[in-house]
């Protein structure tokens, strides 16, 4: 490959789509492969080569393939994305021509990963330039992928075997990843529908179930669906490959959370394990009832938790510590009848100097409210009055 003729090359390709060999076709214009370094592809014009050896649209695919390797080569990666489209949407095309297999799947998920990684560089280029906005070149990837969802999602025929659904995971958790890039969460909802309402929902690959399990748990961790963002991400760890580790630790940064919201701290044997020890300080603080030490640990730490996108979140367990605090204030007094000013006290205790008894009064509504109290403020009395039974239910039973 690295001094192979374009002719070489365009029949290798060209042998491959005859007998529609899918993985072999996929090498051949994946950014990955050796023969994007070859110079002697690297041509600019290269539309009348590719003309003599396909009919459309495999030509139009070929050529902006190869100009491609050429845009890259001069690192200009708007020109790279630019031609990258011209492949997605002109292999888009080829596979609605073959309505009768599927063997084109694995071309659809290496042209739609460039397409991605292409917008990404796109957009530094010209946000380095000053001619475009973070994100909008991963934005207009997203439309053309869209159309290979489409695709996939339209095939109504009753053989699995060679149904053109298999490819919908895939291009879903593309276009996850540059959903979540873009901050723009929201679009994910109906794809979401569209992959739990097929009947191929548990039968995709694991990876790609790991995949996308993880990113349904990222969006139900922000919609505050914290139980669903659980299950989700446990599948995802669980099943992550061992020997992927980074991978593991990503899920376990927003997996962490999800558990401390649940009232589950984790063990700082696992925090070690996969250098997440920016978290210990923080669940043993929320899990003591310590606020003071809660509020340094997010301080400490606060530039890990933004970049992670879960500084937010972890604000929330302030409710939780809040929680525990309160309860060590009830096994204190041992009484179930508790002046609220114990409170003020507490809270004072723990660095909040300019509470007062109405503040205090609200965070203990707030708590009962949510179900962390069992019982009622006697506002006549100035005393919260808890259950005789459990009257700080189980986290894990409350959320």
């Amino acid at each position: 490959m690295a001094h192979m003729s374009l002719n070489s090359y365009l029949q290798q390709v060209d042998r491959s789509i005859n007998n529609c060999d899918g993985s072999v076709l996929a090498d051949l214009l994946s950014f990955r492969h050796p023969h994007i370094a070859n110079t002697r592809l690297q041509i600019e014009h290269p539309e009348q080569q590719c003309e003599q050896f396909f009919e459309q649209p495999w030509d139009e695919l070929l050529a902006a393939h190869i100009r491609c390797i050429w845009a890259v080569g001069n690192h200009d990666f708007v020109e790279a994305y630019g031609c990258q489209t011209v492949v997605v949407q002109s292999l888009i095309k080829a596979i609605q021509s073959h309505r009768d297999d599927n063997w084109a799947l694995p071309v659809m998920y290496t042209v739609a990963l460039d397409l991605r990684l292409f917008a990404l560089s796109a957009d530094v280029q010209l946000v380095r330039k000053g001619k475009g906005k973070p994100g909008e070149t991963l934005e207009k990837a997203a439309d053309v992928l869209m159309g290979c969802f489409r695709v996939c999602a339209s095939d109504s025929r009753s053989d699995l075997d060679v149904s053109k659904k298999w490819g919908m995971l895939n291009i879903v958790n593309q276009l996850f990843k540059i959903y979540f890039k873009i901050n723009k969460h929201h679009l994910c909802k109906p794809l979401i529908r569209a992959i739990d309402s097929s009947n191929l929902k548990d039968d995709f690959t694991k990876a790609q179930l790991v995949t996308y399990r993880y990113y349904v748990g990222r969006k139900a961790m922000f919609d505050g669906e914290f139980k669903q963002a659980e299950e989700y991400l446990t599948y995802a760890f669980d099943h992550c490959h061992r020997a992927c580790r980074k991978n593991k630790r990503f899920i376990l940064i927003y997996l962490l959370p999800v558990k401390m919201l649940l009232g589950h701290m984790p063990s700082m044997s696992l925090l070690q394990k996969y250098d997440l020890t920016q978290f210990a300080e923080v669940a043993k603080a929320a899990s003591t009832g310590n606020l003071l030490q809660l509020n340094d640990a997010m301080a400490r730490h606060e530039a890990f938790f933004i970049r992670c996108g879960i500084f937010l979140i972890l604000e929330k367990l302030k409710i939780i510590t809040y929680r525990n605090l309160f309860k060590k204030v009830y096994l204190l007094l041992n009484t179930h009848q508790l002046p609220l000013d114990a409170f003020v006290v507490a809270l004072r205790t723990m660095g909040v100097s300019d509470v007062d008894l109405d503040e205090a009064s609200c965070i203990v509504a707030n708590l009962i409210y949510m179900g962390h109290i069992k019982g009622y403020i006697s506002h006549q009395h100035q005393k919260l009055v808890v259950s005789k039974q459990n009257a700080f239910p189980p986290l894990s039973t409350v959320l």
